[in-house]
């Protein structure tokens, strides 16, 4: 089950050609990603201060298809791809309007962050991450 949320292109995510500055777009995915979390029922603070759990980036794959402007409305698909012991791979499609924006390939990893090393997923976490998972059909899964 894919998560949606929607974001504008501010004035200060452009530059002065006003289409956007692409290292702004990886704030506001980070911004994403983090709301995805609290929806599923993880808020960063309480993962950060009481877990002690931190999501770091360890691959990222951005493809850009058309410039974004400022103003536009960009709308964020997220969708779960995979879910490994510590890490989970995330697909992102952003358009505004029927115009792709650019699409993604994150893999994020569970680490400690008392140790600074990959933890399991708790199984409260796994199993939330697991209702989002976007199941593979009989034609992918041969592949």
């Amino acid at each position: 089950m894919a998560y949606t949320t929607s974001r504008h292109l501010n004035f200060g995510d452009c530059d002065p050609s006003g289409i956007a500055y692409f290292p702004s777009y990886l704030n506001i995915l980070v911004g994403v990603y983090e709301e995805f979390f609290r929806a599923i029922g993880f808020a960063w603070p309480e993962m950060i201060n009481e877990r002690k759990i931190g999501l770091p980036t360890v691959t990222l794959d951005l493809t850009f298809k058309s410039p974004g402007f400022h103003g536009d409305m960009m709308n964020f698909t997220v969708r779960v791809v995979r879910i490994g012991n510590s890490s989970v791979d995330l697909e992102h499609e952003v358009k505004a309007g029927d115009r792709l924006l650019w699409t993604a390939k994150q893999r994020l990893v569970a680490t400690s962050l008392e140790t600074h090393k990959a933890c399991h997923w708790p199984d409260d976490m796994r199993a939330a991450l697991t209702q989002h998972l976007e199941k593979k059909d009989a034609h992918d899964s041969a592949a």
